[in-house]
Protein backbone atom coordinates (compact mmCIF):
# COMPACT_ATOMS: atom_id res chain seq x y z
CA UNK A 1 0.00 0.00 0.00
CA UNK A 2 1.21 3.97 0.00
CA UNK A 3 2.07 5.88 2.56
CA UNK A 4 2.42 9.26 2.75
CA UNK A 5 4.77 9.79 5.81
CA UNK A 6 5.56 13.42 6.83
CA UNK A 7 8.81 14.54 8.50
CA UNK A 8 10.70 17.46 9.33
CA UNK A 9 13.86 17.38 9.53
CA UNK A 10 17.68 19.31 9.55
CA UNK A 11 18.35 21.45 6.38
CA UNK A 12 21.77 20.30 6.19
CA UNK A 13 23.71 17.44 3.96
CA UNK A 14 23.39 14.26 5.10
CA UNK A 15 20.04 13.98 7.00
CA UNK A 16 18.17 13.43 4.08
CA UNK A 17 20.25 10.67 3.05
CA UNK A 18 19.86 9.41 6.64
CA UNK A 19 15.99 9.42 6.71
CA UNK A 20 15.69 7.80 3.06
CA UNK A 21 18.13 5.07 4.37
CA UNK A 22 16.23 4.47 7.69
CA UNK A 23 13.27 4.19 5.54
CA UNK A 24 14.69 1.49 3.06
CA UNK A 25 16.16 -0.80 6.45
CA UNK A 26 12.16 -0.19 7.46
CA UNK A 27 10.74 -1.59 4.60
CA UNK A 28 9.69 1.37 2.97
CA UNK A 29 10.10 1.88 -0.59
CA UNK A 30 10.60 5.51 -1.63
CA UNK A 31 8.19 6.59 -4.85
CA UNK A 32 8.31 10.13 -4.44
CA UNK A 33 9.67 12.93 -2.32
CA UNK A 34 8.08 16.83 -2.11
CA UNK A 35 10.03 19.45 -0.06
CA UNK A 36 6.63 21.82 1.45
CA UNK A 37 9.20 23.85 3.17
CA UNK A 38 12.86 24.95 4.31
CA UNK A 39 12.60 27.95 6.39
CA UNK A 40 15.44 28.46 9.23
CA UNK A 41 17.46 25.72 9.06
CA UNK A 42 14.66 23.27 8.65
CA UNK A 43 12.86 21.42 6.06
CA UNK A 44 9.21 20.06 5.74
CA UNK A 45 9.29 17.08 3.41
CA UNK A 46 6.55 14.26 2.24
CA UNK A 47 7.67 10.96 1.60
CA UNK A 48 5.52 8.70 -0.58
CA UNK A 49 6.65 5.40 -0.47
CA UNK A 50 4.78 1.87 -0.37
CA UNK A 51 4.66 -0.11 2.15
CA UNK A 52 4.40 -3.98 3.14
CA UNK A 53 0.74 -4.38 4.11
CA UNK A 54 2.01 -6.64 6.99
CA UNK A 55 4.80 -3.97 7.92
CA UNK A 56 4.71 -2.55 11.38
CA UNK A 57 4.79 1.23 10.93
CA UNK A 58 5.88 1.31 14.55
CA UNK A 59 9.61 -0.14 13.26
CA UNK A 60 9.22 3.20 11.15
CA UNK A 61 8.45 5.46 13.41
CA UNK A 62 11.13 4.31 15.80
CA UNK A 63 13.71 4.60 13.33
CA UNK A 64 13.46 7.90 12.35
CA UNK A 65 12.99 9.32 15.62
CA UNK A 66 16.69 7.80 16.54
CA UNK A 67 17.28 10.29 13.50
CA UNK A 68 18.86 13.25 15.51
CA UNK A 69 16.42 16.20 14.96
CA UNK A 70 13.93 14.76 12.72
CA UNK A 71 10.49 14.92 13.61
CA UNK A 72 7.50 12.90 12.02
CA UNK A 73 4.74 15.06 11.99
CA UNK A 74 2.05 12.38 10.50
CA UNK A 75 1.43 9.10 8.49
CA UNK A 76 -1.57 8.71 6.42
CA UNK A 77 -2.46 5.97 3.47
CA UNK A 78 -2.61 7.69 0.14
CA UNK A 79 -5.50 6.57 -2.34
CA UNK A 80 -3.48 6.48 -5.42
CA UNK A 81 -0.12 7.49 -7.27
CA UNK A 82 1.37 10.44 -5.95
CA UNK A 83 0.71 13.71 -8.42
CA UNK A 84 3.05 16.79 -8.68
CA UNK A 85 2.21 20.30 -9.26
CA UNK A 86 3.53 19.88 -12.94
CA UNK A 87 0.29 18.16 -13.40
CA UNK A 88 -2.43 20.63 -12.15
CA UNK A 89 -2.23 22.41 -15.62
CA UNK A 90 -3.09 18.74 -17.18
CA UNK A 91 -6.58 19.13 -14.65
CA UNK A 92 -7.28 22.55 -15.67
CA UNK A 93 -7.19 21.48 -19.40
CA UNK A 94 -9.24 18.51 -18.75
CA UNK A 95 -11.72 20.89 -17.04
CA UNK A 96 -11.68 23.12 -20.16
CA UNK A 97 -12.46 20.76 -21.91
CA UNK A 98 -15.67 19.43 -20.58
CA UNK A 99 -16.93 22.64 -18.16
CA UNK A 100 -20.10 21.04 -18.14
CA UNK A 101 -18.83 18.80 -15.04
CA UNK A 102 -15.80 20.83 -14.45
CA UNK A 103 -16.42 20.85 -11.00
CA UNK A 104 -16.86 17.62 -10.49
CA UNK A 105 -13.49 16.92 -12.35
CA UNK A 106 -11.93 19.19 -10.17
CA UNK A 107 -13.32 17.79 -6.83
CA UNK A 108 -12.51 13.99 -8.13
CA UNK A 109 -9.02 14.81 -8.91
CA UNK A 110 -8.27 16.95 -5.31
CA UNK A 111 -8.10 13.72 -3.21
CA UNK A 112 -5.05 12.58 -5.20
CA UNK A 113 -3.21 15.91 -6.07
CA UNK A 114 -3.13 16.31 -1.76
CA UNK A 115 -3.20 13.50 -0.14
CA UNK A 116 -6.57 13.90 1.26
CA UNK A 117 -9.36 11.14 1.61
CA UNK A 118 -11.90 13.03 0.20
CA UNK A 119 -13.15 16.36 -1.52
CA UNK A 120 -16.33 18.09 -1.69
CA UNK A 121 -17.98 21.15 -3.72
CA UNK A 122 -20.21 22.86 -0.98
CA UNK A 123 -22.28 26.02 -1.32
CA UNK A 124 -22.46 28.19 1.81
CA UNK A 125 -25.03 31.23 2.36
CA UNK A 126 -22.92 33.95 2.46
CA UNK A 127 -25.50 36.68 2.79
CA UNK A 128 -27.15 35.05 5.83
CA UNK A 129 -23.82 34.49 7.53
CA UNK A 130 -22.69 38.31 6.95
CA UNK A 131 -26.15 38.95 8.76
CA UNK A 132 -25.85 36.76 11.64
CA UNK A 133 -22.29 36.39 12.02
CA UNK A 134 -22.48 32.51 11.90
CA UNK A 135 -22.92 29.95 8.90
CA UNK A 136 -25.64 28.46 7.45
CA UNK A 137 -25.75 25.21 6.51
CA UNK A 138 -24.09 24.64 3.47
CA UNK A 139 -25.49 22.71 0.39
CA UNK A 140 -23.26 20.16 -1.43
CA UNK A 141 -23.21 20.40 -4.81
CA UNK A 142 -20.64 17.04 -5.34
CA UNK A 143 -18.46 15.04 -3.18
CA UNK A 144 -15.71 12.60 -4.49
CA UNK A 145 -16.05 9.00 -3.86
CA UNK A 146 -14.90 8.26 -1.08
CA UNK A 147 -16.87 11.23 1.00
CA UNK A 148 -18.94 10.48 3.60
CA UNK A 149 -22.96 10.97 3.61
CA UNK A 150 -23.42 13.47 3.80
CA UNK A 151 -19.91 15.27 4.03
CA UNK A 152 -18.55 16.28 7.64
CA UNK A 153 -17.75 20.02 6.72
CA UNK A 154 -16.35 22.40 8.79
CA UNK A 155 -16.95 25.75 10.18
CA UNK A 156 -15.97 27.71 6.56
CA UNK A 157 -16.82 31.61 6.63
CA UNK A 158 -15.24 33.84 6.51
CA UNK A 159 -14.68 32.67 2.80
CA UNK A 160 -11.05 32.49 2.63
CA UNK A 161 -8.09 29.93 1.66
CA UNK A 162 -7.07 28.03 4.73
CA UNK A 163 -6.62 24.82 6.83
CA UNK A 164 -8.73 24.12 9.24
CA UNK A 165 -8.11 21.07 11.99
CA UNK A 166 -11.29 20.00 14.04
CA UNK A 167 -11.88 18.66 17.97
CA UNK A 168 -13.34 15.41 16.19
CA UNK A 169 -9.70 14.64 14.51
CA UNK A 170 -10.35 15.53 10.74
CA UNK A 171 -8.22 17.90 8.83
CA UNK A 172 -9.42 20.09 6.21
CA UNK A 173 -8.02 22.31 3.62
CA UNK A 174 -10.78 24.77 2.06
CA UNK A 175 -10.05 27.14 -0.59
CA UNK A 176 -13.25 29.70 -2.17
CA UNK A 177 -14.23 29.77 -6.14
CA UNK A 178 -15.07 33.73 -5.47
CA UNK A 179 -18.70 33.49 -6.29
CA UNK A 180 -21.67 32.44 -5.15
CA UNK A 181 -20.26 31.09 -1.75
CA UNK A 182 -18.88 28.11 -3.76
CA UNK A 183 -15.92 26.44 -1.38
CA UNK A 184 -13.75 23.38 -2.30
CA UNK A 185 -13.05 21.63 0.77
CA UNK A 186 -10.68 18.62 1.00
CA UNK A 187 -10.34 16.61 3.58
CA UNK A 188 -8.08 14.05 5.55
CA UNK A 189 -9.11 11.24 8.61
CA UNK A 190 -7.23 11.25 11.71
CA UNK A 191 -8.31 7.88 12.80
CA UNK A 192 -5.78 5.67 14.54
CA UNK A 193 -2.20 6.11 15.44
CA UNK A 194 -0.09 7.43 13.97
CA UNK A 195 -2.61 10.18 12.42
CA UNK A 196 -2.52 12.10 9.00
CA UNK A 197 -0.94 15.56 9.44
CA UNK A 198 -2.77 18.63 9.00
CA UNK A 199 -3.06 20.78 5.63
CA UNK A 200 0.49 22.46 4.68
CA UNK A 201 0.39 25.59 3.76
CA UNK A 202 2.09 24.76 0.60
CA UNK A 203 -1.05 22.20 -0.04
CA UNK A 204 -3.50 25.05 0.31
CA UNK A 205 -1.86 27.29 -1.95
CA UNK A 206 -2.07 24.84 -4.48
CA UNK A 207 -5.54 24.00 -3.83
CA UNK A 208 -6.32 27.66 -4.54
CA UNK A 209 -4.82 28.29 -6.99
CA UNK A 210 -6.69 25.66 -8.86
CA UNK A 211 -9.54 27.04 -7.15
CA UNK A 212 -9.19 30.19 -8.62
CA UNK A 213 -7.99 29.05 -11.90
CA UNK A 214 -11.00 26.78 -12.63
CA UNK A 215 -13.35 29.42 -11.39
CA UNK A 216 -12.23 31.89 -14.31
CA UNK A 217 -12.70 29.06 -16.85
CA UNK A 218 -15.79 27.86 -15.03
CA UNK A 219 -17.51 31.27 -14.69
CA UNK A 220 -21.45 31.31 -14.72
CA UNK A 221 -21.72 27.53 -14.51
CA UNK A 222 -20.34 27.99 -10.83
CA UNK A 223 -24.06 29.63 -10.48
CA UNK A 224 -25.66 26.28 -10.87
CA UNK A 225 -23.29 23.82 -8.18
CA UNK A 226 -25.94 22.80 -5.44
CA UNK A 227 -28.87 24.72 -7.36
CA UNK A 228 -31.95 22.64 -7.42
Amino acid sequence: MLLRVRVTLPDRPGTLGQVARTMGVSGADIVQVVVLERLGGRAVDDFTVVWPGAGRVERLLAGLAAIPGVRVDGVWRAIGAPTTSGQDAELLAQVAANPVDGVATLVDAVPGLLAADWAAAAVVPVDWASRTGAAGEATVGYASWRAPVPPPLPEVTPLRARAISVAAGAHFAVAPFGRAGLVLVAARECAGTPAAAAFHATEVDRLAQLVRAAAVILGDRLDLVGAP
